[in-house]
């Protein structure tokens, strides 16, 4: 059972727990900007340095609310970076070619997870990260997960494996589609299918080209895109499921509150009712937000508690990683 939820009117108490989660966000992403280390793993391991705050009374409660609500924020200020006309410029076969490896990830996530001896949740978890959009989707998924005393470690370890394996992939993509002699398009169209974390994909795809990160971006968007309909299944499911354990109707929203609203911001979004400054404002938000919301999971972790995720963690991250670039390399050649 989820804790009970925390309250705006509880100010007070929030601010210590909420600033110190801001002021570790501050602090990760001045040495990203500084010395180019991805700001999000910093984040986590600046928040894990710093675990003794999470049972502290007076840092316990604003730590919490950043790790929850903060986080819902930005995740629904995603949908903000999501319009129909970006992602039609594209053209329907890779489209089609973008959602059906999102697809096929999560399925081969799910299929090979047992090998690895790990279950659904973490399967779903780690393959919905690499297909979709890294930690933010990492973020978002945890939030409908079925809560258990190792929610936060899983979602510690995905959120910094798929963001180490973004900027591996940010350094050695570029080369790896330089030697297939793929086209600017085709290389954009690789690296925003395969790449996780968006920040890393528009690092390797302006590496490369401008119209080989423009390219890359809108792909992105599409992969960012099936969030929400993904998320709407799984819900369905975990209702159903939850349903014929306890053997009556569960009330559980059918769709969590924050990926309505990620909904509505896209439709907003796609219709151009937002000025543009007031659209980068809101991107900007999203990314601070959850920023701010992994420096608190970080400090709600144990570093031996992530470690004991361990070796068959890593390597279901790794595969279900090679498996989208295969995915994608194999319909490039078929395509084009």
């Amino acid at each position: 059972m989820r804790p009970n939820p925390i309250y705006f009117w509880n100010l007070n108490s929030l601010l210590p727990g909420i600033l110190i989660s801001t002021l570790i966000a501050i602090a990760a992403q001045s040495i990203s900007d500084h010395y180019g280390a991805p700001a999000m793993l910093m984040a986590l391991l600046f928040g894990i340095s710093l675990n003794f705050l999470s049972s502290d009374s007076k840092c316990e409660l604003g730590i919490t609310f950043s790790a929850r609500n903060i986080l819902r924020l930005g995740v629904s200020l995603l949908g903000l970076r999501i319009s129909i006309s970006m992602i039609s410029e594209l053209g329907w076969s890779i489209i089609i070619v973008v959602v059906s490896s999102v697809i096929a990830t999560i399925i081969f996530g799910l299929l090979v997870a047992r090998i690895f001896n790990h279950g659904p949740k973490f399967a779903f978890l780690s393959s919905g990260s690499v297909a979709i959009c890294g930690a933010s989707a990492a973020i978002a998924i945890s939030t409908i997960l079925p809560h258990d005393e190792r929610s936060e470690e899983r979602l510690v370890f995905t959120v910094a494996g798929v963001t180490i394996l973004s900027t591996i992939a940010m350094i050695f993509y570029p080369i790896f589609t330089h030697y297939m002699e793929y086209s600017p398009k085709n290389s954009g169209i690789f690296i925003g299918s395969t790449i996780h974390d968006v920040a890393q994909v528009i690092g390797a795809g302006f590496t490369i080209s401008k119209e080989t990160g423009d390219v890359a971006i809108l792909v992105k968007l599409i992969r960012v895109a099936m969030l929400a309909p993904i998320i709407f299944v799984t819900s369905i499911i975990i209702r159903k499921i939850n349903t014929v354990k306890q053997g009556h109707q569960n009330y559980q929203p059918l769709f969590p509150g924050f990926m309505v609203v990620f909904i509505i911001l896209a439709i907003i979004n796609s219709m151009g009712f937002l000025p543009h400054t007031l659209s980068s404002l809101a991107a900007k938000t999203s990314s601070w937000a959850l920023l701010i919301a992994i420096s608190a999971v970080g400090m709600k972790t144990q570093i031996k508690e992530v470690l004991n995720v361990g070796l068959p963690a890593i390597s279901l991250l790794f595969t279900e990683t090679i498996f989208i670039a295969l995915f994608i390399i194999i319909a490039l050649h078929f395509l084009y």
